[in-house]
């Protein structure tokens, strides 16, 4: 059986819709028994990057993990739901993140447990194109397959997050911090995505298009209605079809440029066989999706004499909302460059260390910093 695509409408999470289309999911992809063996235990890898409740549309709908782990449960599978937040990896976090986004309702609904093992594993990875050894959860490694539970979200680094980045979701929450200092250009880093998702090797993606975030996302965005669920057992094929629902070219996604460049994803539509709806029929046009280019379009690094004007007047920043801001330094605790300074409560940027990764736009719980985009640089992202 080729590689199919299923996209299916959905236009609300009602429980029962849910299973109903998911299921039509399963039975468009070949079935249940293609991927998941009775008695197997499979492990829902869920998006919970920080805490905020289902409906900012931040994280993983607990209606649709609830819908997609009864079904599971029902066929004869053990389900486990979980996801490494940002921040400290520990039983207490975990906890709570679980009741604010309520994976704890999803639980139950789905007849699943709630992961709490927050040790440790480095898995060895030969066939990495950035990483060799990858430390992650070792929760991945607890179960039998993995299924990708995934929001279709804007994200001010990599402009579009979905099946795939949710796998750097497998990375304990402080070790991120060192995969983003150790790829601080964002190609690079997309490799290292690459990577990460092709180590955890889940058996299918199942991506959450009924609401998605747009905008300043992965945290900061805000909700828009699509309408659809779209599920592939090729992660990277879901992405490329969630790309052209929000009317952005899979060539500016560095994520899928690189799949592209790497034969994991081909660089057509046509060439990607769904099944159910047309996508087109999902299609926004006017979709907000964050404007991403930086210097390293103009050829990498400026000279050294240039360095000030560039940091001042071209390259995107962290900026901060010193009226939302509660000085909390969970910005500073997170950034990875260490660059982030707190003074009198409030953060302090060094833009000349900074790597551009945006963490702390990411996880600020009180959506107090955006990406300012100089002038130069929006003119520039224009031509």
């Amino acid at each position: 059986m080729n590689i199919l695509v299923s996209i299916l409408k959905c236009d609300n999470y009602d429980f029962e819709l849910l299973k109903d289309t998911i299921k039509k999911s399963f039975e468009n992809l070949g079935g249940i028994e293609r991927y998941i063996n009775k008695g197997e235990t499979v492990l829902l890898k869920v998006n919970l990057v920080m805490k905020k409740p289902p409906e900012m549309a931040a994280t993983s709908n607990p209606e649709f993990t609830g819908a997609l782990a009864s079904i599971l449960s029902e066929y004869g599978a053990k389900v486990i739901i979980g996801d490494s937040p940002g921040g400290p990896f520990s039983p207490m976090l975990l906890k709570s993140i679980y009741n604010v986004c309520e994976m704890d309702k999803a639980a139950k609904m789905g007849n699943a447990e709630l992961n709490f093992n927050t040790e440790h594993i480095v898995c060895e990875f030969p066939d990495g194109k950035v990483l060799k050894k990858i430390t992650a959860g070792a929760y991945i490694k607890n179960c039998d397959k993995i299924i990708s539970v995934c929001r279709l979200k804007t994200h001010c680094m990599t402009k579009m997050t979905g099946a795939v980045k949710n796998m750097f979701g497998t990375i304990p929450g402080t070790t991120k911090a060192e995969y983003h200092f150790n790829c601080p250009d964002v190609n690079n880093f997309a490799d290292c995505l690459i990577d990460i998702c092709l180590n955890a090797n889940p058996v299918l993606s199942f991506m959450d298009a009924i609401v998605g975030m747009e905008g300043e996302g992965p945290t900061a965005g805000k909700p828009r209605k699509i309408g659809a669920i779209i599920a592939s057992e090729n992660p990277f094929h879901v992405d490329f079809v969630a790309a052209k629902i929000i009317n952005t070219e899979a060539e500016t996604i560095p994520v899928l440029k690189n799949s592209i460049d790497r034969g994991l994803c081909p660089n057509n539509i046509e060439e990607i066989e769904m099944i159910g709806d047309n996508y087109k029929d999902f299609i926004i046009t006017d979709y907000d999706v964050p404007k991403t280019k930086s210097m390293h379009f103009l050829g990498g690094k400026p000279p050294k004499f240039l360095e000030g004007f560039v940091d001042r007047h071209i390259q995107p920043r962290p900026d901060f909302d010193y009226k939302k801001c509660i000085g909390c330094g969970d910005c500073a605790r997170n950034c990875p460059a260490k660059t982030i300074e707190m003074k009198n409560h409030k953060p302090f940027v060094h833009t000349s260390k900074c790597i551009r990764c945006y963490c702390c736009q990411e996880l600020c719980p009180k959506e107090a910093v955006s990406v300012y985009r100089p002038l130069i640089l929006r003119i520039m992202s224009k031509l």
